[in-house]
């Protein structure tokens, strides 16, 4: 069972234009797909895996 804690908030600070097709599967794979858009996701090795993969284009929000 998740904790409370078990949980990352992300904010998109980056547009996908120009930018490779992986990087823009990431962030939709993330929940993200406008600017400045903020999501709420499990804590898990496999989502830190994601954001260190665009980490120019998003943010993890406190």
């Amino acid at each position: 069972m998740a904790k409370k804690n078990d949980t990352i908030t992300i904010k998109q600070i980056g547009s996908p234009l120009r930018r490779p097709e992986s990087q823009r599967k990431i962030l939709i794979g993330l929940g993200l797909n406008k600017m400045h858009k903020v999501v709420t996701r499990q804590d898990t090795p496999e989502v830190r895996g994601a954001i260190a993969k665009v980490p120019h284009l998003v943010a993890i929000v406190d």
